[in-house]
């Protein structure tokens, strides 16, 4: 006698239209489902690998009617080869202790929130949290999550104190950084953004998972041009992940140097860009009871 397994079909919602946060005048949406049960993971990975991403217990993905522009991204772990930059990162923090630890919110945890949201977030979406909202973010997940700690050593070689930290799910097919912030006044410890992200392309390799998954990019938006610093690149198009060339890559890079050079801010690799704009507002307002949420 054969047994059939009942399968749950998610259910998605879209959003109401709110202000695009990456692209001054214009408006975003997003489609959105909840993830529980015993098939969550399962369903983050299946997810994951058509440009959604995971807020608390949504994925969700941008669903604007008339822009295109935010555009999933991962790096190839196994290819990546480090710049010149990125190797003296590597080198510069290469002291520093990483520990995984279980997806439970800390007090020194929030207090470096704090600092990096008051320092390089200053008004956005999360400058409200709370230790409460922070601990929401952090352990309200249905999938394999952990946070990697990132402590200065001392001098005994035991963890010291918290520079940095992220929030991280493991996938089928690699990890995806959920949220990483870090101190922004360590005048020692420039770049620690790009440095978490560095150690997460390594330690996808070592674990042989293929992907860094970095959420989206958006073309024209100074704080997501960071990512296109990661070599090789693969964006989500509709006809699947593509690598981007080497020539494009090379252009978006020279644009950003050229930024950089005219003094405008561009961050370093931390904080929310590509989560979205779920935020611990949007989701505890609107729930998972109607077919939109406040935007």
């Amino acid at each position: 006698m054969s047994v059939t397994v009942p399968v749950r079909i998610p259910r998605f919602f879209v959003t109401s239209a709110a202000p695009c946060p990456y692209l001054p005048g214009r408006t975003e949406r997003k489609v959105f489902t909840e993830l529980n049960g015993p098939h969550a993971d399962a369903l983050n990975d299946a997810l994951g690998r058509i440009g959604f991403r995971r807020s608390q217990t949504v994925a969700y993905r941008p669903s604007c009617g008339d822009c295109t522009a935010c555009v999933s991204v991962r790096v190839v772990a196994g290819d990546f080869a480090p710049s010149a930059t990125q190797r003296r990162s590597l080198k510069r923090h290469s002291d520093l202790v990483a520990t995984i630890r279980q997806p439970w919110s800390t007090a020194e945890q929030f207090e470096l929130l704090q600092r990096y949201l008051g320092q390089r977030h200053p008004g956005g979406g999360m400058a409200t949290m709370d230790e409460v909202d922070f601990a929401d973010m952090v352990e309200h997940t249905p999938v394999t999550s952990y946070v990697v700690e990132y402590r200065e050593p001392t001098e005994s070689g035991a963890p010291g104190r918290l520079v940095g930290a992220c929030l991280t799910d493991r996938q089928g097919d690699g990890l995806s950084m959920i949220y990483s912030f870090y101190d922004p006044d360590h005048e020692a410890r420039s770049g620690l953004g790009n440095y978490i992200i560095l150690d997460h392309i390594r330690r996808a390799a070592e674990e042989h998972l293929p992907y860094v998954y970095l959420g989206y990019w958006v073309e024209g938006s100074a704080r997501m041009q960071y990512k296109v610093r990661y070599r090789p690149l693969e964006r989500l198009a509709r006809d699947g992940w593509k690598r981007m060339s080497d020539e494009e890559q090379d252009r978006l890079v020279a644009a950003v140097a050229s930024q950089r050079r005219a003094d405008v801010p561009l961050p370093d690799g931390g904080g929310k860009d590509g989560m979205g704009g779920l935020d611990h507002a949007t989701l505890s307002a609107g729930g998972l009871g109607s077919s939109t949420l406040p935007g």
